[in-house]
């Protein structure tokens, strides 16, 4: 492997597995900067950009008006899509705008590794690697406590490895430039497109696909577990738990319990469906919890010292509000991001389906060269040539 190649690799490495640290130093700026947390990841985000801008000044000798304006292309991009994807909390916007650095600096290492190809292989073989990489640190991220691994997120980490690459061709372009791929070319970024495929369905399988339960007494909720696995899972957390009960501390560093996030999520749409002055929903939430999730109420964790189970004077009043049709038609909307319902092996069938004609197509073998044929007209097989007559 080449030192590009490897220095590329690392450095994708170091960031996926620092994932799990991102919100420790998020929380160490807070301390360090209280108040201002927001205009210190700013200052840091401004300060590597015009790093990397001086850098980019600095190698740009020849082709300055395309070279210039792909650079400002790239910037533009970065800012209109954190302008128009900006949420609520400026902290968050920070965060994922220092994500363009982050991938931008990832793309512009994959760029130079393949830099000697010379077609269009050298923009797509980085973004391809860009989006292994983001989808490595999303689904990493998805096992931390407080950290969330979302499809939202892959497609950010897409367009800021495509800023990179507009960025990278400002810093260094190709000598020369082809649009159309090679042989070699395109049997690589093939190879690379099934394993992305397969990345990504990898972390939809894990975070994304779920199930629908419906049950008649309660109504309909979606849940990573199936109806099978989730009366089993029920059984097995609540002899668990009376070994090794959940902590009382949330540890950021530590393997997030999937099964009580989702409990958790249900405890707080009750208590927010009960504030809210809605009987009827925070009535059939508790019923949920209660046939599947009663582990949960009956275990302190970090979110209540004394579990999370109703006294027994509100859930009587909980009933007298609501009568005889507390589960008509309803829908629970506790889990806090949509679950695709999609039956897994119809799934991978597809996603494994194209992943493995991605690589039929790159394995067919490349057609032998034809040799030149030589100055005065074509070249005549030895067979074909016409015997010499002898001397009368």
């Amino acid at each position: 492997m080449r030192p590009r190649f490897v220095l590329a690799t690392a450095t994708s490495t170091v960031i996926v597995l620092s994932a799990p640290f991102t919100g420790q130093a998020r929380a160490w700026i807070r301390t360090t900067f209280p108040g201002h947390a927001v205009a210190a990841i700013t200052i840091l985000g401004a300060v590597l950009l015009l790093a990397g801008l001086a850098t980019a000044v600095a190698r740009i000798r020849d082709r300055r008006a395309s070279r210039y304006g792909s650079i400002i292309a790239a910037i533009v991009l970065a800012a209109t899509y954190s302008a128009a994807n900006a949420g609520e909390l400026p902290e968050s916007n920070a965060v994922e705008r220092f994500h363009f650095l982050e991938y931008g600096l990832i793309t512009f290492l994959f760029y130079r590794a393949w830099l000697p190809l010379a077609d269009a292989s050298v923009f797509l073989l980085p973004f391809l690697a860009g989006l292994i990489v983001g989808t490595a640190e999303e689904w990493l991220q998805w096992f931390i406590p407080n950290r969330v691994g979302e499809l939202r997120d892959i497609f950010l980490n897409g367009v800021a490895t495509t800023s990179g690459l507009l960025f990278s061709a400002g810093v260094e372009p190709p000598r020369s430039f082809h649009l159309a791929l090679s042989r070699v070319s395109a049997q690589k970024v093939l190879r690379l497109a099934a394993a992305t495929i397969v990345a990504l369905g990898a972390f939809m399988h894990v975070v994304m696909l779920g199930y629908e339960i419906r049950d008649d007494e309660i109504g309909t909720f979606t849940s990573r577990y199936s109806p099978d696995h989730l009366p089993r899972l029920q059984i097995e957390k609540r002899e668990r738990w009376k070994l090794e009960p959940p902590p009382l501390t949330l540890h950021r560093l530590s393997r997030e319990d999937q099964y009580l996030s989702e409990g958790l999520a249900h405890v707080r749409w009750r208590n927010k469906r009960w504030a809210a002055g809605d009987a009827r929903g925070a009535w059939n939430e508790n019923r949920i919890l209660e046939k599947y999730f009663a582990p949960v109420l009956d275990t302190p964790t970090y979110e209540g010292r004394t579990g999370h189970r109703w006294p027994a004077e509100q859930r009587t009043d909980a009933v007298s509000r609501v009568g005889d049709r507390a589960a008509d038609r309803y829908v629970s909307g506790a889990y806090p991001y949509e679950l695709l319902l999609w039956p897994r092996t119809v799934f991978w069938m597809v996603a494994g389906s194209f992943a493995a004609i991605l690589l039929l197509v790159s394995a067919i073998p490349l057609a032998p060269r034809r040799e030149a044929p030589a100055r005065g007209g074509p070249a005549t097989p030895p067979s074909k040539r016409p015997l010499r007559s002898g001397r009368r």
